[in-house]
């Protein structure tokens, strides 16, 4: 009789394994259908979801990295009636992307999204690749933006971690990079039958009610499916924002205002317009006080002010206010003209 308890412990060690196995893939598929129910419910009618064209998801996504929702929607719609397919957009002037993009910030994704479009036009004969690792051949294009055209264009089962959905995992399977990793966890929890809808539905949670500082778990759908019910968060370092004072000028002659483009060796916003930028304001009788506003970029706010003056004749050139809107502007510059009422 001695003899059978080794066995019968490890048979009662194999039943448990099952029974906690069999209980997380319950979890899993509930939390599925509910997310995927609510998602029908209550997602967002957001321009890229009225079709599953590959050019306009792909643009929205690119768009909305590191960027709100409400900031890129009027982009959108404005870069998609300049370009309004992948042809036109490989066959513009980089010049008039980064114009079009003006004011979304990260102009690298600019430049790719362009570079990608000729490579989709030139060697794709105009095209989207389908599967994952072809898109993911594309530039500019990494192993989020890959799954996610995969999923929600072409019903790839491929699993999208970005931070919205990195902060659902981290508090309701206690996921994190000391424990699980992100992309394994989700792979596991993706609906094969729904992979597009359910990865926009974990996202949608993430930016809608499992919000950051203050989660909305008495509307949220899978809340008695949570381990953590909002309780648990990453620990925040502290950034410390750097301040820095800077001046232009706004050199007006006629309709026109003197710009200066950016140095093309440049890392940052290289090839872009903006004014001229001077040591300090200038107040007495060969200048005058004009504009005062903040800009923040990255860790660093900035005091802008902007004085209206004459600057050296071979500092920049002289461009038409009909012509400004077309020119690859700064955000800061856009946002200069705009309170001037230049642009």
């Amino acid at each position: 009789m001695d003899g059978d308890c080794p066995l019968r412990a490890r048979a009662g060690e194999q039943i448990g394994l099952l029974t906690r196995r069999q209980s997380g893939a319950t979890v899993q598929r509930r939390w599925r259908q509910r997310l995927l129910a609510w998602y029908d419910r209550s997602a967002r009618d957001l321009p890229w979801r009225q079709d599953r064209d590959p050019y306009r998801v792909w643009l929205s996504e690119v768009m909305l990295q590191q960027t709100r929702v409400a900031a890129v929607l009027e982009h959108y719609r404005v870069f998609l009636q300049r370009f309004p397919t992948v042809q036109k957009l490989a066959a513009a002037r980089e010049s008039s992307v980064l114009a079009a993009w003006s004011g979304l910030g990260y102009y690298r994704r600019a430049r790719m999204l362009h570079a990608a479009a000729k490579t989709i036009v030139n060697q794709h004969r105009g095209q989207f690749p389908g599967k994952v690792a072809e898109l993911r051949k594309l530039p500019g294009i990494g192993r989020y933006t890959a799954a996610a055209i995969a999923s929600i264009v072409f019903d790839i089962p491929a699993a999208v971690v970005d931070g919205n959905v990195e902060r659902v995992l981290e508090r309701a399977f206690k996921a994190g990079p000391a424990e699980k990793d992100y992309w394994s966890v989700a792979e596991t929890l993706l609906s094969r039958a729904r992979p597009g809808d359910f990865n926009q539905a974990m996202m949608e949670l993430g930016a809608t009610v499992c919000l950051p500082r203050q989660p909305q778990c008495s509307i949220c759908p899978v809340y008695d499916l949570c381990a953590t019910r909002g309780t648990r968060e990453r620990p925040k370092r502290a950034v410390r924002q750097r301040r820095r004072e800077i001046c232009y000028a706004l050199d007006r002659r006629g309709s026109s205002i003197r710009l200066v483009q950016r140095s093309n060796r440049l890392s940052l916003m290289p090839g872009m317009w903006e004014l001229p930028e001077i040591l300090m304001p200038i107040t007495n009788g060969s200048g005058r006080s004009g504009l005062t506003l903040r800009h923040s970029i990255t860790v660093t706010d900035y005091v802008v002010r902007v004085i209206e003056q004459r600057v050296q004749s071979g500092s920049g050139q002289w461009v038409e206010s009909q012509r400004i809107g077309q020119l690859p502007l700064t955000g800061l510059a856009r946002k200069i003209l705009r309170r001037a009422q230049v642009i």
